[in-house]
């Protein structure tokens, strides 16, 4: 059975979404104006669509599977669930008014509120009890304000540069924290080449997120280091030639990485070295 997956065609997740899919092991294609690539070796169709629409793709069960961000699938409402969260692409969909104002989330009754996510700012203000109009526009709401049209925003923020260059301030809870995801059909069977699929692109998570590091150490001190590094399952230990001393290899956090370097040096690890992780299957 051949797998079709939609892949964003451009924007802040294609570049990442196509590296990850290399990375899994899928091909790519070389010539960003073609809308469909065929990967004969894994028996994958690859189709370049725009971010937005990708949902509506799979939930209609045109495509098998897709990668989209978490904010665009709950917006368009389509018949498509996440299966696997990728863990790039991050961002939160926030409030936003004039920094000349003091908004809360409690002054947004009756407001005009401006967004790209329509349905995302409907759930919400239908899960608040909320009663405000949604003025619907197309991107680049921050200048809705300006222009008269509403009295607040509601949009997907990542630094929040964009806003505080219009003159906005964010204020109130985080309505949605988003991410590039993995979807699928809404209560679609899992296929075997779906579940690959998942598999290879969560393989690429997790290393990109691990590193292994490998040390020795005495005996003496041995329970004392693999209580810093207890890897997923538990340590690799070996016996050196020196029958007072043993090797260790564990996965550890990249972020804790050098941490976790200095504590073990502490305890008496020696030739500690540090690996990077390219792909895994846990």
């Amino acid at each position: 059975m051949t797998l079709k997956i939609a892949v964003p065609n451009k924007g802040s997740l294609s570049e990442s979404s196509a590296l990850m899919l290399k990375e899994a092991g899928y091909r790519q294609r070389t010539d960003l104006r073609d809308l469909v690539f065929i990967d004969p070796e894994n028996d994958v169709e690859f189709y370049y669509l725009r971010p937005r629409d990708i949902a509506v793709y799979v939930g209609s069960g045109e495509l098998e599977a897709g990668i989209t961000g978490r904010d665009l699938l709950m917006d368009s409402r389509a018949d498509a669930a996440e299966i696997l969260a990728l863990d790039f692409g991050k961002s939160t969909f926030r409030f936003a008014g004039p920094t000349t104002k003091n908004f809360s989330e409690k002054d947004l009754a009756g407001k005009r509120i401006a967004t790209a996510y329509p349905g995302l700012l409907e759930n919400y203000l239908e899960s608040k009890k909320l009663k405000a109009t949604i003025v619907r526009l197309d991107g680049a709401v921050e200048s809705s304000i300006r222009l008269g049209v509403a009295d607040v925003i509601a949009d997907v923020v990542s630094t929040g540069g964009t806003l505080r260059a219009a003159g906005l301030a964010i204020f109130g809870d985080v309505l949605l924290e988003s991410e590039a995801v993995l979807i699928t059909r809404n209560g679609s069977a899992k296929s075997s080449v779906v579940e690959t699929l998942a598999r290879r692109l969560s393989g690429v998570v997790i290393a990109r997120q691990y590193v292994l590091v490998d040390y020795d150490v005495k005996s003496s001190d041995l329970a004392a280091a693999c209580a810093l590094t207890p890897g997923i399952e538990s340590p690799t230990i070996s016996p050196l030639q020196k029958s007072e001393w043993n090797a260790v290899r564990a996965m550890v956090k990249r972020s804790e990485t050098n941490r976790i370097m200095d504590e073990l040096w502490a305890v008496g690890a020696r030739g500690i070295l540090v690996t990077d992780i390219h792909a895994c299957r846990l």
